[in-house]
């Protein structure tokens, strides 16, 4: 058995890795940059090693420095987690010919499922259904376009060295295929520095079905049944589930036997995941499901399956690492009730999901429910790594049963001042669509205007607002008589602020919030109350022309100048955070009144940026 292990990588993925190996008596090593220096996966180690600073070109992507550090710390064996190097195939190599253990899918696997259309063409050799399209090494664009038309739209065109929604386009018409081919191309050579496409067939009504796969180094591969991943967000999981809703015994029975010829095609070890799209149009049918791709590590929704299952999968590859065959044989593993898992990040989606970064003064989670997390409370999410805080996890007896439980479980998160996206989770998994399981990769965008909060506070909250500034009842004989007093109207009012806007409310007693220090937790969001003040003159929006900094981060560009004459609509600034720009852009025509910023300055949240004074008419 390895007796020690080099973790290459962060937050939420390396505590759960520490926490398995602890358990098995091995020794972790975390490695970190220098802003992670305080994270709790650096104390939770026995032993913890910088490698660089902030950005991950810098620390968890550089191999030299990973190396290094195995050695100078006698490490045995390195983890790759997920993310990062897990998919690196000259990684696992170095690591290998170091003399470590890699705890990870063979080299050769990795670059046998790392480009899509070789993927695809050793699957069809396999035996495996893929979906229709052209995998051809012709890059032509009239060729793609020509394949395009051949197989009928809508296609998709994908990037063949692709993941995570990049160098990916849908395309509806023919006359429409060259700019978004080139679009598509210029994407993917930016990502991956690899512009070649392969095209598919779009489903209109796709369901994402993926299967866990394990093999061993005796030749032994088995599956650990199916997850759905069909909700979405711009191609990014939100919510996954196992199993599948809607799977029968004979459509399981034929994708996870795909799914494990799948895996014996690359001669596989360790933890896998074999990818398939489903047309649920009619419901899942065997003959509608077709390979996409292979994530060759292990997954961040592993933990529907751990609980379905009852298998720790981080022990599972610990010990085939170790040579050690396969914990179960595929007729002891059986499925047992249904587990959901949501993701929790650190954004907000009222501004179209924009990042938010900062402290998290308060980060509380509900009873009951597993949590995996990278970060704790009194620390911070940074711009420079993956904006998620969590993963909410729940299992119960029925589907129905899991998804009430994760929908309680995001109402009861308590974040602040970091804004999160767990009132959208409550509301998806509450959804009466999503109860019935009626979900595909469309679910989110039909349902938008029911997921995502409206950024104002709802009645209750504005109730419980108004109750949580006033004084005990035993303390304010007014409040005690409150609906009794004769000659007095029945209602209390009081005039209040929430989230910097005023209000007029009536304190409600029985209110389900939670206040904390001038925080209001209900149903996932967090609102900022108080007593109403005397110059309130309400908050500054585009319609003065004050311009606030929707998310922290970086000034990137600053187009304008003071005293300039601007147009509605013309860019006045951009900013980045989390690799994400936005532009803030001229709500009228006007003249730039005041520039409070300049390029490459760093701003917070709700920051005056630049006013835009209307021209006099």
């Amino acid at each position: 058995m390895i007796e020690s292990l080099l973790i290459a990588n962060r937050g939420e993925i390396a505590r759960r890795i520490i926490r398995t190996a602890r358990a098995m008596g091995i020794r972790t090593i975390a490695v970190h940059s220098d802003v992670d220096a305080a994270m709790p996966f650096v104390r939770e180690a026995d032993e913890a090693v910088c490698i660089g600073t902030a950005p991950a070109a810098d620390s968890y992507l550089r191999q030299d420095r990973l190396l290094e550090a195995a050695r100078a710390t006698g490490a045995q064996a390195i983890h790759p987690g997920y993310g990062f190097l897990s998919e690196n195939a000259e990684f696992a190599e170095a690591v290998i010919a170091a003399g470590l253990v890699w705890v990870g899918a063979p080299p050769a696997a990795i670059r046998a499922m790392g480009l899509k259309d070789a993927a695809k063409a050793r699957m069809i050799a396999a035996g495996v259904p893929v979906t229709p399209g052209y995998l051809g090494e012709d890059q032509a664009p009239d060729r793609l376009r020509a394949e395009a038309d051949a197989i009928g739209y809508p296609v998709l065109i994908k990037a063949v060295a692709g993941g995570g929604g990049k160098g990916m386009r849908q395309v509806d018409a023919s006359a429409d295929f060259a700019e978004a081919l080139a679009s598509c191309q210029r994407e993917a050579a930016a990502a991956f520095g690899d512009d070649r496409v392969l095209i598919e067939k779009y489903i209109l009504s796709p369901r994402h079905i993926e299967v866990q796969v394990f093999g061993d180094t005796h030749g032994q591969v088995v599956h650990l049944f199916e997850r759905d991943c069909s909700l979405q967000r711009r191609h990014q999981k939100v919510i996954e589930e196992a199993p599948a809703p809607g799977m029968d015994a004979v459509t399981r029975a034929a994708v996870c036997d795909a799914a494990v010829r799948a895996a014996k095609a690359v001669d596989y070890v360790g933890a896998g995941t074999i990818e398939f799209i489903a047309d649920g149009s009619e419901g899942l049918r065997a003959d509608r499901i077709w390979f996409m791709e292979m994530n060759t590590r292990l997954q961040v929704e592993h933990p529907v399956t751990e609980a379905i299952t009852g298998q720790d999968l981080v022990e599972w590859q610990l010990r085939v690492a170790s040579g050690q065959p396969l914990p179960k044989r595929q007729d002891e593993l059986s499925i047992t009730g249904w587990a959901m898992e949501a993701r929790l990040y650190a954004e907000n989606p009222t501004t179209g999901f924009l990042p938010s970064t900062g402290p998290l003064d308060r980060l509380r989670f509900p009873d009951g429910v597993r949590v995996d997390s990278g970060v704790d409370e009194g620390g911070a999410v940074t711009p420079y790594y993956d904006p998620m805080i969590a993963k909410l996890i729940v299992h119960g007896p029925t589907r129905t049963d899991a998804a009430r439980r994760l929908a309680g479980a995001a109402r009861g998160v308590q974040v602040w001042p970091v804004r999160t996206n767990a009132a959208f989770l409550a509301r998806a998994a509450a959804h009466p669509a999503f109860v019935a399981g009626d979900v595909d990769t469309g679910f989110i965008a039909r349902h938008a205007d029911a997921l995502i909060p409206s950024g104002q506070p709802s009645a209750a909250v504005l109730s419980a607002a108004a109750a949580a500034i006033l004084p005990p009842a035993g303390d304010d004989p007014w409040r005690a008589l409150r609906g009794f007093r004769a000659n007095a109207a029945p209602v209390m009012t009081v005039a209040i602020e929430v989230a910097g806007q005023p209000y007029v409310a009536t304190p409600d007693d029985r209110a389900t919030a939670i206040a904390v220090d001038q925080v209001l937790f209900a149903e996932g969001e967090a609102w900022p109350f108080g007593p109403r003040r005397a110059d309130h003159a309400g908050g500054a929006g585009d319609g003065d022309g004050a311009l606030l900094a929707p998310m922290p981060g970086r000034v990137i560009a600053v187009p304008v100048a003071a005293g300039q004459r601007v147009a509605r609509g013309e860019r006045l600034l951009v900013l980045e955070a989390m690799k994400m720009e936005q532009a803030l852009l001229a709500p009228f025509d006007g003249v730039v009144a005041e520039l409070k910023v300049e390029e490459g300055v760093q701003v917070t949240e709700g920051t005056l940026l630049v006013r835009i004074d209307r021209e006099d008419t």
